[in-house]
């Protein structure tokens, strides 16, 4: 069973205007938070096929005019030119996840992380609440926001199953990168203008293990989403959407063309950090072994050891650099391939939209005599259409912003990362060689001397 208990804690100071009150219509998605316009440029793709060539200077996520001549050249100025001025903080939802504790019964075994929300807003009963959720419970919640708002861009969660070979499941990594996604997962719907007024969304951050348990068996049954299903199938059939408006033909090919290379970029992460991996463990072979040639060459034993030390700073920087490509850069690319998948599932959920409308426009040309009923259903459909095209229309600006900016945060801190492990190695191996060629010049005073 899993235990969880609402902690009811003192009062916090009232919501900022507008941020409590019912949920918002899923047509009306309210406005992104504003970004600075320097993260707001549009990402060109060029369809390069060679993967180590995905972004040239025709298909770079920053624009080369980004960088101006005079831009300060040091690690710590350069990353200046990317924050953003600090706005006020109208946040009245706060959601943690944490404590990671393992489960193990006659028949599973799973983890469950604890949630701990704080929030100002009317609705709630309580100012704090704690529960635990599992994996589970987190697709759940996905799902029922998915069904609820068809047209919004839900945040990804991390997949159920990891590749072989990466990090081995219910490890203390694989458990804490795990947490990591599911918190960014739930913040990621808490700071979104719609969905962070969801009920369900709301259940699952106060709801006791029976309360929720018993809230997903009230869900759509198996029929109902059997005929979701038939629905969807049968408007891929029927081919492609007839008067789709030109802004969403856009978008589609935007992302068949982002989903090729984020895919591209991050087999390519990937496959840079196995071999940082691989020279790391090669490193942390290679100095010990000259500090046990020292010991049997005493001509040369202080070079020898000094090598043994550059070589152990090396190794220590090397591992600092692997600790933030893990966690500054291949989060952040895998959950914009997992991004890339849901657009195309939205996309695709406004073209069945606008393919029912479709439908119903060419019955009304053929069957006069219902005229009446299908006028009603169209003026219905007419509606739905243009619900999910402002909500998709208002989501995909925000998305693209947030996508953005992550993008240029990540690359930034690559950057500066790289930055300072090749000046801290450039560093040790100066003062190695300044200390060997000061040692030969005293040896070569002492044999000038008569």
């Amino acid at each position: 069973m899993e235990a969880e208990s609402r902690v009811p804690g003192p009062p916090l100071p009232p919501p900022p205007s507008g941020g409590g009150g019912a949920e918002p219509p899923a047509c009306a998605a309210g406005a992104a938070r504003a970004l600075p316009p320097a993260a707001a440029e549009v990402l060109e793709f060029d369809d390069e096929e060679d993967d180590l060539e995905v972004f040239s200077k025709d298909a770079s996520l920053a624009e080369a005019n980004s960088f101006s001549p005079s831009m300060p050249t040091s690690p710590s100025s350069m990353i200046n030119q990317y924050k953003f001025e600090d706005e006020p903080d109208l946040r009245d939802l706060f959601i943690t996840v944490d404590d990671p504790e393992s489960h193990i019964t006659a028949i599973e075994t799973f983890i469950t992380y604890r949630v701990v929300t704080k929030t100002s807003r009317s609705e709630f009963d309580s100012s704090e609440y704690e529960v635990r959720r599992r994996y589970q419970d987190f697709l759940w919640l996905k799902s029922k926001l998915e069904e609820a708002h068809p047209t919004l861009i839900i945040p990804p969660l991390p997949e159920k199953f990891i590749m072989k070979g990466m990090v081995e499941r219910f490890s203390d990594e694989f458990i804490e990168t795990r947490r990591k996604a599911l918190h960014k997962f739930l913040n990621r719907i808490a700071d979104h203008p719609t969905l962070t007024f969801n009920e369900d969304f709301k259940i699952f951050l106060t709801a006791q293990a029976w309360e929720l348990s018993s809230h997903k068996k009230q869900g759509p049954g198996l029929l109902s989403r059997m005929g979701q299903t038939v629905r969807a199938v049968a408007s891929s059939v029927r081919g492609g959407v007839k008067n789709r408006p030109e802004m969403f033909t856009e978008m589609n090919d935007y992302m068949e063309t982002f989903s090729q290379k984020i895919n591209v970029l991050d087999k390519i992460a990937h496959r840079i950090y196995k071999e940082e991996r691989e020279y790391f463990n090669e490193m942390k072979e290679y100095g010990p072994i000259h500090t046990l040639w020292s010991a049997s060459e005493e001509d040369v034993a202080d070079s020898l050891k000094g090598v043994a030390s550059c070589i152990d700073k090396c190794c220590k920087a090397t591992e600092k650099r692997m600790a933030g490509l893990s966690e500054n850069l291949l989060p952040i690319i895998h959950e914009y391939v997992l991004y890339s998948e849901i657009l195309m599932g939205v996309l695709k959920r406004r073209d069945q939209i606008q393919g029912e409308l479709d439908s119903k426009v060419d019955a009304l040309a053929s069957k006069k005599a219902e005229k009446d009923l299908i006028t009603e259903e169209i003026g219905k459909l007419e509606d739905k259409v243009e619900c999910a095209n402002n909500a998709l229309k208002a989501d995909w600006d925000r998305w693209k912003q947030n996508m953005q900016y992550d993008m240029r945060s990540a690359f930034t801190n690559v950057a500066e990362n790289n930055l300072r492990y090749y000046e801290e190695c450039l560093a040790t191996w100066e003062s190695f060689l300044t200390s060997q060629t000061a040692g030969l010049h005293v040896e070569e005073d002492s044999e000038d001397r008569p």
